[in-house]
C-alpha cells in the first residue's frame, strides 16, 4: 500500500514567513501539532535545517504518541520535506509542505503525505493532518 497518499490544502491567515517558520520551531510545533481537540504536545524539539531532526510527542490524556522525522529539504518560505516516523507510519513515509502567498497576510499551504500501511491509516492521517492545519490557522493568525 506504499503508493497511498493524501493531499490537503488550507489557507492560513498569516504571512508565508510566519507559517513556514512555525514548522521549524519547537515552541510553535507544541502549539499546533494536535490532531484532535483534546490533545496536547507535552514535548517538542526541532533542529530546523536540512538533515536536522524533529520530535513531537502528542498526548491524549495519559496516552503519549511520539512522532519524529528528519528534514530532507528546507527551501525558505517555499517548501519543507520531512520524513514521518510514528508507531502508525511505514518506512519511507514523507510529508511535503508547499507555501504560497495568498495576499499580503495569508498563506496557501499544501500538505502531501505519502506512504501508508493501509487505506485506514491514510484516512486516520487525513483527519489528523486536517486537525493540525486547523490548529495552525488558529495559532499563527
Amino acid at each position: 500500500m506504499s503508493d497511498l497518499s493524501l493531499t490537503l490544502r488550507k489557507t492560513i491567515p498569516a504571512p508565508v514567513e510566519t507559517v513556514f517558520n512555525a514548522w521549524l520551531d519547537a515552541k510553535m510545533l507544541s502549539k499546533f501539532m494536535m490532531p484532535g481537540k483534546d490533545m496536547t504536545v507535552p514535548r517538542a524539539e526541532s533542529d530546523g535545517r536540512e538533515g536536522g531532526r524533529f520530535m513531537v510527542v502528542m498526548a491524549a490524556g495519559e496516552n503519549e504518541i511520539p512522532h519524529a522525522g528528519t528534514y530532507l529539504e528546507v527551501t525558505p518560505h517555499e517548501r519543507i520535506v520531512f520524513t514521518w516516523e510514528s508507531p502508525h507510519s511505514v518506512d519511507g513515509s514523507t510529508v511535503t509542505l508547499n507555501f504560497k502567498p495568498a495576499g499580503p497576510s495569508a498563506t496557501d499551504l499544501t500538505l502531501t503525505h505519502v506512504k501508508f500501511a493501509s487505506e485506514e491509516a491514510r484516512t486516520n492521517h487525513q483527519g489528523g493532518w486536517a486537525g493540525i492545519l486547523e490548529k495552525l490557522a488558529e495559532v499563527a493568525g
